[in-house]
Parts: C-alpha cells; sequence; structure tokens
C-alpha cells in the first residue's frame, strides 16, 4: 500500500512567515521516507467545517505545488482536486504541463467539480448549476487530452472554444496521469471509467468503496474500459498516528478490494505528523498487498 500526504493545513505553525519553511520540510522528510504522492487542496479560502473556518491560512494550489517541486525529488504532485471552474482549461493544461517539466515528469491532473460556492462568490469566480459544472468537467478532460496529444488544432464545444491546441513544451514522458475525484455514482464515475488513469474515493469504510468500486466496474463495462487499468486510491480522514493498528488494519481492508494509494492528513504541526509517519506508517504499509 502506497501512502500518500495530503497538505491540507497551513494554520501551524501560526506565523505565515513559517509556512514556507515548514512546507518545505514536510514534502522533504515525505520524499526521502517513500511517501508515493504529495498533494494539496485547491481553495482559497480554508474549508467550513466543525475544526476550521474560512479566514484561516490558505495557499494557491499550483503555486504550492511548484515550491515543493523544487525541494522534493520522487514523489508525483498535484491538487486534490483542482475545481473545474478555477482555471480556463487551456491554461490548466499549461499549467499542468508547466508542474510537469520542471518537476522531471511528476505532475499529476486530480480534477473535479468544483462545489465551494462561499470562495467562488467571494472571489468571482463564475457558479453555474451542477450539471453544468459537470459539462465543463467533461469538456476540460477533453481539451487537456488533445492539448497533450499530437493534434495541435482547435478545440469546440459547448462551453468551451480554442483556436489551437499548441503546447509547448509537452509534458515529460507521454503525459500527466489524470485523476478524477469524487465518487458520484452517475456522472463522477462515469468520467472515471471513460477518461481517467485513477479515482479517489473517502474512505467511509469497505462496504461503501466496495459499493462505489462494482459501480466504477459497471461503467467501464459500458465504457468497453478496462477496469483493471485504472488505479484505485482513498482519502482517509481518521487517527493514523493515535491508532496505527486501526490505520493499518483498514489499509489491509481496502488493498483487499485493489486500493494502492491512502492518502492522509496530518492532524498536528506538518513537519511532526510527516516525521512520525515515515518512522511508524510508511515502512509498515509497505509490506501490505
Amino acid at each position: 500500500m502506497r501512502i500518500g500526504l495530503h497538505y491540507w493545513n497551513y494554520s501551524q505553525p501560526a506565523d505565515p512567515a513559517l509556512i514556507a519553511s515548514t512546507l518545505a520540510e514536510s514534502a522533504r522528510i515525505a520524499d526521502g521516507s517513500g511517501v508515493a504522492s504529495f498533494t494539496v487542496m485547491d481553495h482559497y479560502f480554508q474549508m467550513e467545517t466543525p475544526g476550521s473556518t474560512a479566514d484561516e491560512p490558505m495557499l494557491e494550489g499550483y503555486t504550492t505545488l511548484g515550491y515543493a517541486a523544487a525541494v522534493t525529488e520522487r514523489m508525483t504532485l498535484g491538487l486534490m482536486v483542482t475545481g473545474v471552474m478555477y482555471r480556463h482549461p487551456g491554461l490548466l493544461a499549461k499549467i499542468v504541463t508547466t508542474l510537469d517539466v520542471l518537476s522531471g515528469g511528476r505532475a499529476r491532473l486530480g480534477i473535479g467539480a468544483s462545489w465551494y460556492e462561499r470562495e467562488q462568490y467571494g472571489l468571482g469566480v463564475p457558479v453555474v448549476p451542477v450539471a453544468e459544472r459537470f459539462e465543463r468537467l467533461e469538456e476540460t478532460l477533453l481539451i487537456c487530452l488533445q492539448m497533450w496529444s499530437d493534434d495541435n488544432g482547435p478545440f469546440r464545444g459547448r462551453h468551451y472554444r480554442l483556436a489551437e491546441t499548441l503546447c509547448v513544451p509537452e509534458p515529460i514522458g507521454e503525459r500527466p496521469p489524470i485523476m478524477v475525484g469524487g465518487g458520484g455514482e452517475r456522472k463522477t464515475l462515469r468520467l472515471v471509467a471513460r477518461y481517467a488513469d485513477a479515482c479517489n474515493l473517502f474512505a467511509t469504510g469497505p462496504e461503501e468503496v466496495t459499493h462505489k468500486l462494482d459501480v466504477l466496474r459497471a461503467h467501464c463495462e459500458m465504457e468497453g474500459r478496462d477496469y483493471d487499468a485504472i488505479e484505485k486510491t482513498v482519502m482517509y480522514n481518521g487517527p493514523v498516528l493515535d491508532s496505527p493498528g486501526r490505520f493499518l488494519a483498514d489499509a489491509e481492508a481496502y488493498a483487499r478490494l485493489g486500493i494502492g494509494e491512502i492518502q492522509v492528513l496530518p492532524d498536528r504541526h506538518p513537519v511532526s505528523f510527516t516525521q512520525q509517519l515515515a518512522e511508524h506508517i510508511v515502512p509498515r504499509a509497505a509490506t501490505i498487498g
């Protein structure tokens, strides 16, 4: 089982002047310990949850990943996940390509339908109905795939028109892998089956994840897609360091379902969390599956 570090909170330490050094040290520790991926959120306001408020520190995602790329060498880098309404698709493809080139081919495009309307209204991002967001998501996937192909011609969709899809330099290797995040059964998992290299589900328990994977398998059959060719990952939102035995047991249960990577979220100072993750969790998780 691979471990991914989802760096979701910039509130520790409290001094904004220490955000950069804390991020860099956490990323270096993760990179050197065998953590497989490093992701950050695509938000401009912190999410409003029982433990956080909108006015807590938040950094723009791709700028943050560019900084992380400069201090790491091995981990895959991506947003979990890009909000489809936050960047024009042609510019998004160019942004991800830039990250890929500067990181030596380590970029991953994680993308989904944006949802946090407070930050969208607050910062003037267009807010459109859910159905339209999914239409735009599909067109965005098509545009990125075209820009990462040999076809530099126009793209004409319902929502986006591009006169030419030129993208130079090209990504390192074939193209950045695409992850569509979310467990929506009618639309999101259908888009995974149709376009994505990976999915990301919430780790809500083996029974629920099994159901989501069965839905994905059915979509793959409808799309003529090899289900086994899609990487399956989950986001784990429970205690990791305080209950390592339970976490590793959960990881084993998910591995039996075909999950290959589990992302974990720091629940304390990020450097301390990553140090303990590297020492106590990553080596044991590597023996699972």
